[in-house]
């Protein structure tokens, strides 16, 4: 049985939002490579939970099979694709456009489901994707016909940012099951840690440097891990277990509108009419998506 928590579950809920709505804007402030920036503020979201994971969950990492270890890998080389795509998108496109499209990950799991686990689709969900797909189709192209844009390339970094929402999609999908049979810890220790791993991989493929960068760098780093990391996401996973998820999933649709109007406040980047428009559509179709009670 859940115990009544002390602080308010809505209120960790929005601290929890304009969390993660900062994540956008502390990429856009660094101007190490973007695969740097996401490896340390994955990096540091893991170290502190080393500890932890050793002391008290042993017995459960040894109980973990192959087969699980195997999908906890998928879905860290996932989630590490989905931080160095979306990452990478905000130096190209607004971040009104990018943090919109990369939220879109509702939208293709419940499209994933369908293919690959063969879960039902209703018809809610079903128009929920079309009014997504058609607002993504507004926001790229309508700047794009109007002439007016946002960011050097606009196409390319929204383009980025569907194949970070992609990636997250199997992220979710990969640990949808696992969830279930493997402690929140271990689970995360293990994802995390393969997720390291691979922005490693490609930070040295890259050829970029990991320490060469001065103080202002490295606190833009920690503050990745501590606010979109521990104070967003970690607090949104405590937040499930008092609210329901619907509520949950419906209030990650202001992480865009967030990051939007601290993008106008910080960094003095005003959103296209198109992109505005379009962006509303895609979120109707998340809503669409995420609330679908099954009928």
């Amino acid at each position: 049985m859940v115990t009544e928590p002390r602080v308010p579950p809505i209120a960790g809920l929005v601290t929890a939002v304009i969390a993660v709505s900062a994540g956008a804007i502390l990429v856009r402030w660094s101007n190490a490579p973007s695969s740097v920036a996401a490896f340390y503020r994955v990096l540091f979201t893991t170290l502190p939970l080393l500890p932890i994971a050793g002391w008290r969950y042993r017995d459960h990492f040894r109980r973990i099979t192959v087969r699980d270890l195997a999908f906890a890998t998928l879905a860290g080389i996932a989630l590490a694709l989905h931080f160095a795509t979306w990452f990478e998108s905000l130096e190209w496109t607004s971040v009104a456009a990018s943090t919109t499209l990369v939220q879109a990950q509702p939208v293709f799991v419940a499209v994933g489901a369908w293919l690959l686990l063969r879960e039902r689709v209703t018809r809610r969900m079903v128009l929920g994707i079309v009014v997504a797909v058609t607002g993504m189709a507004a926001m790229s192209l309508g700047d794009l016909l109007g002439g007016v844009l946002v960011g050097p390339r606009p196409l390319y970094g929204n383009a980025l940012a569907l194949i970070g929402a992609v990636m997250a999609a199997g992220y979710v999908l990969a640990g949808r099951s696992l969830r279930q049979r493997v402690a929140l810890v271990p689970y995360v220790v293990i994802v995390y840690g393969v997720c390291t791993l691979t922005l490693l991989a490609l930070v040295s493929v890259e050829g970029h440097s990991l320490i060469d960068y001065p103080a202002r760098e490295w606190a833009i780093f920690v503050g990745l891990a501590v606010g979109p990391g521990l104070f967003g996401h970690t607090v949104i996973n405590w937040a499930l277990a008092h609210l329901e998820s619907s509520v949950v999933s419906v209030s990650l649709l202001g992480e865009p509108v967030g990051a939007t109007i601290l993008a106008l406040m910080l960094l003095n980047e005003f959103p296209t009419v198109y992109t505005v428009f379009g962006g509303i559509i895609v979120l109707t179709g998340i809503y669409l998506t995420t609330t679908d009670a099954g009928g």
